[in-house]
């Protein structure tokens, strides 16, 4: 293919973001491929651009868009896209054309610019030094609970999309999985005139949201979980010893500590054997566990 894919960043809420790299993109673009094409004309006519070719493609058509997409790329021509704010295939149509695209061979470029998971990290407070974008949760069911275990045990900072209406419940979840007095940055509408950000505890951020249904796109963005401390060889001592006390043998005490502290079961029929020696019973056999095994 000799046409062009531009995906192109546009304003997540004032529309003087636009970068002129961008408006220049969008000005001399064959075609526009665009998520809503009422916000889109907005937006032309705002940076001056008009007689533009718009073709909607959102989350319900993407796919049999594609086609149509590749087709014009097929004739050399350039498609821009552009989503209804901030960044294509970030929450938003896009990825599947951009995959598409690159693997029949046409160029896909990129010119970068407004996205809200950024914005909201910086402007949050909490560390931006490792983060991880998790989007929007599932709504509902055990793929929902299994990402929210998952973020409440990552230690870096995690960044989400909800709607507001949806928002005060996502809040309970995560102080209900991440404990009330992880910290977390609530940010809505921004860049637009009712810009808010409010930095707090998760209890307090569900009390707030409960009060009242908030406006506008949500962007949380989540303190990482705290370092664990590692178990001391007393805690592990009094683990195994207290299994093996109640009568249970040194491998299966061994296990059970294992799997309670997050030690190498190695370790814990170590310290299971060091326990029992010390109280004067029978040596134990060798040690049943590689050292590469699947316990290290």
């Amino acid at each position: 293919m000799t046409g062009s894919l531009v995906l192109v960043a546009t304003p997540i809420g004032n529309l003087d973001d636009l970068s002129p790299r961008a408006a220049r993109a969008l000005a001399e673009a064959d075609l526009i491929a665009c998520e809503d094409t009422r916000r889109t004309r907005k937006l032309l006519s705002h940076s001056g651009i008009t007689g533009k070719r718009l073709l909607a493609v959102h989350d319900h058509n993407e796919a049999a868009q594609t086609r149509a997409v590749l087709a014009e790329l097929d004739r050399g021509r350039t498609v821009a896209v552009v989503s209804d704010a901030g960044t294509p295939a970030i929450s938003d149509p896009g990825g599947r054309l951009a995959a598409a695209a690159g693997a029949t061979g046409a160029r896909v470029s990129v010119v970068p610019g407004p996205t809200a998971a950024i914005a909201a990290l910086v402007v949050s407070g909490l560390a931006t030094g490792r983060f991880c974008f998790e989007g929007f949760l599932p709504r509902s069911g055990s793929e929902r609970r299994r990402r929210l275990e998952a973020v409440a045990s990552d230690p870096r900072t995690t960044v989400l999309y909800e709607a507001p209406h949806r928002l005060a419940a996502t809040l309970a979840d995560l102080a209900e999985v991440c404990g009330p007095y992880r910290q977390v940055a609530v940010v809505r509408e921004l860049t637009k005139v009712h810009e808010e950000v409010w930095r707090g505890s998760l209890a307090a951020a569900r009390a707030r949201a409960e009060e009242a249904v908030p406006r506008g796109e949500h962007t949380i963005v989540l303190a990482g979980a705290p370092a664990v401390r590692p178990p001391a060889e007393e805690d592990l001592e009094k683990v195994v010893g207290e299994a093996l006390a109640a009568g249970r043998p040194v491998k299966e005490a061994a296990a059970l500590a294992a799997a309670e502290l997050g030690v190498p079961r190695r370790r814990a029929y170590e310290a299971a054997i060091s326990w029992r020696d010390r109280s004067g019973e029978a040596s134990a056999p060798a040690c049943p566990f590689e050292p590469d095994g699947p316990g290290r």
